[in-house]
């Protein structure tokens, strides 16, 4: 399927798109979500993965993903626990061999060396080498889900760099897109107005910089 909006936002940088979020008031930022490595770079829609305590006997950490369709961004609420990790190398393997986009987590992964090996971009809140076996187990797929303090559902667009992870929700993609774009452009713009002479103050007085990201009526 030829999905024009994912070409979009993978031309977009998350400072971009934040600044768009903010201005729509939309809270899409998932805060406190990093790339396991600086290079990764990621877009594509969400496979939605809800994760709940274990109970007994205990249910299984989950073997979904066969169920995911390349391209697709794996998107795990684990309640940000940093105790028990819900991903790792064997997941990252198969994800990457399937061309899944990457993986988003609000909890811990580990077997971290072989992601940045093979360059499959994972986002988490932490990693670490403590399984999750017996201590988590998937209550629900393909339902909302909360990563990062943004919610997230089935099909929304994310989008990762170095700087973290966000996500534009489907109903608002045109606006928000169309909005990170006239702000991309204009701080394109104001770079070409420094180059021809123009000191900060002026390039930016110039174009609104300091309204970009602000609520519009």
């Amino acid at each position: 399927m030829n999905d024009r909006n994912l070409d979009r936002a993978s031309k977009l940088d998350t400072t971009s798109i934040s600044d768009a979020l903010d201005r729509l008031g939309i809270a899409g930022q998932c805060l406190n979500i990093k790339p396991l490595d600086h290079t990764f770079r990621l877009t594509g829609r969400a496979f939605t993965i809800l994760y709940g305590p274990a109970g007994k006997p205990a249910g299984t950490v989950g073997d979904y993903i066969d169920d995911v369709e390349p391209g697709s961004v794996v998107v795990l609420d684990n309640g940000g626990r940093e105790n028990a990790t819900v991903w790792g190398d064997i997941l990252t393997w198969v994800a990457h061999k399937r061309g899944i986009a990457g993986t988003v987590i609000d909890g811990a992964c580990r077997d971290t060396h072989l992601c940045r090996e093979l360059k499959y971009p994972i986002y988490s809140r932490s990693y670490s080498m403590r399984t999750g076996k017996d201590r988590v187990q998937v209550d629900a797929t393909n339902v909302v889900v909360n990563i990062g303090d943004a919610r997230v559902a089935p099909g929304d667009l994310l989008r990762g760099d170095a700087d973290g992870v966000l996500v534009i929700p489907r109903e608002h993609e045109d606006a928000v897109l169309a909005a990170a774009e006239e702000i991309d452009a204009i701080e394109q713009q104001i770079r070409a107005l420094i180059d021809q002479g123009k000191t900060l103050v002026e390039a930016r007085r110039q174009l609104g910089y300091h309204q970009l990201q602000s609520r519009r009526s």
